[in-house]
């Protein structure tokens, strides 16, 4: 039984980490951290994981936090994980974090679009934690950077396209909707009930979302050559999941079954992936709680555009589900140990 603690567990995501971790079969939830709500324990901050967890909050300095676990959630916010996340590796112990403080592999991009980063030196050893695309990779890491939710959703969806040189990279275009967990749940103006229920509103329009970088960057990688994208995101009226639909000009000409065998042969193999039968769609309903990512492919032949319909939960594959199948490879466990759950329907 392996011991592991949550940095930063009163977010929606340390909440979902708590959840998932309690029905694994090989760790134990040893230590969770909150400034806020050091005292007490996670289950009254949580009401859901009663009987499920008797973890109780702590503020704790970095040296006697690495003193209860041995290994690692960083569930914080960017800019505070390369505060704790050093200390937390020179003592041994392993870590996936879930900011953005070590996705981008640029020192420089990233303080474009974040902050002044002040252990550049990690970087070049952080695998970014996306299994379909570096399961080798994380397998022998000690940091792994969890991917942001909406380029999980929009990297899967693209990956076979950009592998097999597919589609134009200058034409892509992601159109994305997420819930309201997206956003956190700090209090904030913009996600009371009232400003969000029976609306639907883009926000962070323009190239202005900090997903961007990280989603160039893997696409980049995938096609060969740098790739720009225009990525609008939405915010939808639901608490969870995240539905993005993409656009590309295909090179030639690619019929339907074409295109349906890249995305099987690449996913045939993933568990988490389903590539949906042709005429279907995805929806975030029939991934909700789960760590699936559905996906649907489709040829607009009057236009030449391919369409990708990618739909995950924000907070499972996008989130804490993905950092737990990270954890999975890292330890040496089978991938998908607690993972396994039917999705929520209705």
């Amino acid at each position: 039984m392996i011991n592991v603690g949550i940095v930063g567990a009163s977010g929606y995501t340390g909440a979902e980490l708590t959840r998932i971790l309690s029905n694994h079969p090989q760790v134990k939830l040893t230590v969770a951290t909150s400034r806020k709500y050091a005292g007490t324990p996670l289950a009254e901050v949580f009401p859901n994981l009663r009987q499920c967890t008797d973890v109780v909050c702590e503020n704790l300095p970095t040296e006697a936090l690495a003193e209860q676990a041995d290994f690692f959630f960083t569930a914080v916010p960017h800019k505070t994980a390369m505060d704790i996340v050093p200390s937390l590796l020179e003592a041994g112990k392993k870590v996936v974090d879930l900011s953005a403080d070590f996705r981008l592999r640029d020192v420089a991009v990233y303080e474009q679009w974040y902050d002044t980063h002040t252990c550049g030196h990690l970087l070049s050893e952080a695998v970014y934690g996306l299994p379909e695309l570096y399961r080798d990779k994380i397998r022998d890491a000690r940091l792994v950077a969890n991917p942001g939710c909406y380029p999980t959703s929009i990297i899967l969806g693209l990956a076979p396209l950009l592998r097999n040189n597919c589609i134009k990279p200058e034409t892509l275009i992601a159109d994305s909707k997420s819930g309201a967990t997206g956003a956190g749940r700090a209090a904030s103006v913009g996600t009371l009930f009232c400003e969000v229920n029976d609306g639907f509103r883009a926000y962070k329009t323009g190239g202005t979302h900090r997903h961007t970088p990280e989603i160039e960057q893997e696409i980049s990688l995938l096609a060969g050559n740098d790739c720009t994208i225009t990525f609008t995101p939405h915010l939808l009226p639901v608490s969870r999941g995240i539905l993005s639909t993409i656009y590309a000009t295909m090179n030639g000409d690619c019929t339907p079954e074409e295109l349906r065998t890249l995305y099987t042969d690449m996913y045939q193999n993933e568990q988490f992936v389903r590539v949906l039968a042709e005429g279907a769609l995805p929806a975030t309903q029939y991934v909700r709680g789960s760590n699936y990512c559905d996906i649907g492919v489709q040829v607009d032949p009057r236009t030449g555009r391919i369409i990708v319909l990618s739909a995950i939960d924000n907070v499972v594959k996008g989130a804490s589900g993905q950092a737990v199948q990270n954890m999975n490879l890292m330890l040496g466990f089978e991938e998908s140990t607690g993972l396994t759950q039917v999705p929520l329907f209705p």
